[in-house]
């Protein structure tokens, strides 16, 4: 998904200018790393419906700075406590030679078909939602998928177990035999099938 953005570089700072920003339809942010961190501003309504897609997060994206484009990631953002509206905005330059390290969703496939849940009558629970990646900006995928089409009852897939693609690998917490996904029999069923057993 090729995502572009545009923004409008900003002088005022403080509390105050950012406050009338806001007021206005506007952003505060912020695009640092690479160079000298520059101050913008963003139009409100179409980053707020950009922040609620998903590659938004996990994609290389173009940010036209005044007329000026660049590779960026979105780094930050924080919302208003209660309201739906973005309070401030912070995204990093990509330079295409070096390694980032990004969270990347992973999308569960073939559950209904997993031997765990279809004979064994257990649930698919995800440890992990997303994943820790490290790779050159252009080998960045926008998920992972994890297929469960060959997971038992009471198993689990591991980190190890997943088919990263070329030039991607997990990275810090993620890497190694942490746990993505497992299948279990419910709790509730476990119980009462004991239960039974003294009374067979």
């Amino acid at each position: 998904m090729k995502i572009e953005l545009s923004a409008a570089s900003r002088k005022a700072q403080g509390t105050g200018a950012s406050r009338r920003l806001r007021k206005s339809g506007r952003v505060p942010g912020i695009v640092y790393g690479g160079g000298e961190p520059v101050l913008i501003d963003l139009d409100h309504n179409n980053l707020y419906h950009l922040l609620r897609k998903e590659a938004f997060h996990a994609s290389i994206m173009t940010l036209d700075v005044d007329g000026k484009k660049e590779p960026v990631l979105l780094r930050d953002f924080h919302m208003h406590p209660f309201r739906q509206q973005v309070q401030h905005i912070d995204f990093q330059r990509v330079e295409a030679s070096k390694k980032i390290h990004m969270k990347v969703p992973l999308h569960f496939i073939n559950a209904d078909i997993a031997p765990g849940v279809k004979q064994g009558k257990g649930i698919v629970s995800h440890v992990l939602n997303e994943l820790d990646v490290a790779c050159l900006p252009a080998d960045l995928p926008e998920f992972i998928e994890v297929d469960l089409s060959n997971l038992m009852l009471n198993h689990s897939i591991h980190v190890s177990d997943l088919k990263l693609p070329q030039g991607v690998e997990a990275a810090g917490m993620h890497a190694g035999e942490a746990v993505v996904a497992t299948i279990q029999v419910p709790r509730g069923a476990a119980e009462a099938a004991a239960a039974a057993e003294p009374a067979a």
